[in-house]
């Protein structure tokens, strides 16, 4: 395993494995790694020849209150972890390395961005979109893989790729969860023992709403939002931020549910802001 700081050596890295014939897969992440970064990385090794993992806590996709400068670091143990998942390179570039000082430009997808946790945080998926092209300008990889748990950027960023043309296949894995269910992130770190189950409430109304839906085979989504939040509201001390069914491909509300669906919500408690969901097949 080969890591690298400078663009110039990704694409020399690069050059070399397409000259060997390689197929380039792509796994972006911000560091302090948890099983559900593994299971991606494990999935661009079994269908690429060569795997490329990024590691870079991106500034512009954090607001001016959020927490940028704490978010969990911790390069070594990362290192670690992906020399035994047998990737080929990482990627650790610097905020210089990575944004020039004059740099103006920035990639928006509009309406996307701008409901669910646009609602909440307007500029983080400009900074999302941004530097996930430069990685693909980068790295130009054959596939790049994200998971379902962070749902409203995976759909963003399909949609970036479908309107800018951008010759990578993007692919969504599923959540990963610890054994109590909790959706894992690194940011769970966050969660104070006091806080565990309360952190648990907004997987509980999504599991609630996806029982309901499939044993008395409930369609309504405002009934089953209802029946979700009354599961979250038994925590007094959880702020219910959102919860809502929307379409898989452009996150439009769904009265009735046909096809495939994603109920999405998020939660905040006194030491951390948590997103999950659950995708619905009405057959």
């Amino acid at each position: 395993m080969k890591v690298v700081k400078k663009i110039t050596e990704v694409r020399e890295e690069i050059r070399k494995a397409r000259c060997k014939g390689k197929s380039i897969g792509l796994v972006p992440t911000m560091g302090f790694l948890h099983s559900g970064h593994l299971s991606l990385v494990r999935e661009s090794v079994s269908g690429c020849t060569f795997t490329v993992v990024s590691i870079f806590v991106n500034p512009t996709q954090f607001g001016k209150s959020e927490d940028y400068g704490t978010y969990p670091r911790d390069i070594q143990r990362d290192l670690m972890m992906l020399k035994k998942e047998r990737v080929d390179l990482v990627f650790t570039p610097s905020v210089e390395e990575m944004y020039r000082q004059d740099a103006e430009t920035y990639v928006i997808v509009d309406k996307l961005s701008r409901v669910l946790e646009g609602r909440f945080r307007p500029s983080h998926f400009r900074g999302v979109c941004t530097i996930v092209c430069k990685l693909f300008n980068i790295v130009m990889p054959d596939r790049a893989y994200f998971g379902w748990k962070d749902a409203q950027q995976l759909v963003v960023i399909k949609k970036m790729v479908e309107d800018l043309n951008i010759p990578v296949e993007v692919v969504g894995c599923p959540t990963v969860r610890e054994k109590d269910g909790l959706a894992a992130s690194s940011r769970n770190v966050y969660i104070k023992d006091k806080d565990k189950e309360k952190a648990l409430s907004l997987y509980k109304g999504l599991k609630k709403i996806e029982e309901t839906f499939l044993k008395k085979k409930l369609k309504d989504s405002g009934a089953l939002i209802r029946i979700g939040k009354k599961v979250i509201e038994k925590y007094p001390d959880v702020k219910l931020q959102y919860l809502k069914i929307v379409s898989m491909d452009n996150l439009a509300p769904i009265k009735r549910i046909e096809g495939k669906v994603l109920v999405l919500g998020a939660i905040k408690l006194s030491s951390v802001r948590l997103i999950d969901n659950v995708i619905l097949t009405c057959r």
